[in-house]
């Protein structure tokens, strides 16, 4: 009786180890499969945030263009047919285009 007693300890002690280490080697699967989660949405957000990072120069450097007033002024006339008092506007077309031969 003994035995048997001491035999029913170990298995249960046994049973109870392996269900401990198999939560924990569940518990720690988890955490490897977020750490690897977590890492491609890191590398993600850093591509992001190059892209961002870029375009914000190029505007930066737009911003600094046009706070020359020449610039804008330039540009308003380019986009716009702007012109200025006295000023003429002279249309020039490309003669691949043009309507006489």
């Amino acid at each position: 009786m003994l035995y048997n007693e001491s035999a029913m300890q170990f298995a249960w002690k046994a049973g109870i180890l392996v269900a401990v280490i198999g939560l924990l080697g569940w518990g720690v699967s988890d955490i490897v499969l977020r750490g690897r989660e977590l890492q491609q949405e890191e590398s993600k957000l850093s591509e992001r945030l190059k892209s961002i990072e870029e375009e914000n120069a190029l505007l930066a450097a737009e911003i600094e263009y046009y706070r020359n007033p020449e610039n804008l002024i330039k540009e308003l006339k380019s986009q716009f047919n702007y012109r200025e008092g006295g000023e003429k506007l002279i249309i020039i077309v490309p003669e691949s285009t043009s309507t006489r031969k």
